[in-house]
């Protein structure tokens, strides 16, 4: 018996509303995308996708090297949108440096629109706004890139982010049904 996981499309349209400028609490940071940054992107997926129902549906977001393979896919696609990825840090003083903790990547599959790819911000960072900050990045990017028409999945029954990208004005466009494994 196959289990299905019910999805939506929500699109924005960059040229009918305004989005602002992202604010992130006190100690985090962007990073913008490098090829450098493909290892510290992929392992912030996987910990952001490992356990949720997204690496049931989607199994390359379900192990480190899977992660790694869909970051070498985006990152090396025609369609990749520098400007729209990002890698959100945090200075962390016990640990003597940074630790990853959001990530973002964008294409632009048609003229004039873009897509967004895999927010993931890791569990224990959840709850601060950094999603919509990290949405927001994107959209900026995206705009900046000369994109208007953005896009974006999601597992309906993560009521949080529906609720995060209709407040960011995005619109559900087509519900979709993906198979779970």
């Amino acid at each position: 018996m196959s289990l299905f996981c019910r999805r939506l499309r929500l699109e924005i349209d960059l040229s009918r509303c305004g989005i602002g400028e992202p604010i992130l609490p006190a100690g985090y940071r962007w990073l913008e995308w490098s090829p450098e940054l493909l290892d510290r992107h992929a392992a912030v997926k996987f910990r952001c996708f490992e356990t949720e129902q997204d690496g049931q549906v989607f199994p390359s977001l379900r192990t480190a090297d899977g992660c790694r393979r869909l970051m070498e896919y985006i990152a090396g696609h025609t369609q990749f949108v520098p400007n729209a990825t990002w890698l959100l840090i945090r200075e962390d003083a016990a640990q003597a440096g940074v630790v990853d903790c959001g990530t973002i990547q964008g294409l632009a599959p048609i003229p004039d629109s873009g897509a967004i790819q895999n927010v993931g911000i890791v569990p224990e960072h959840r709850g601060l706004g950094l999603g919509r900050a990290l949405v927001q990045a994107a959209l900026c990017g995206f705009r900046a890139s000369g994109l208007t028409h953005i896009s974006l999945e999601v597992t309906a029954a993560n009521v949080p982010a529906v609720r995060l990208y209709q407040s960011l004005g995005f619109l559900v466009t087509k519900t979709l049904y993906r198979s779970v494994e």
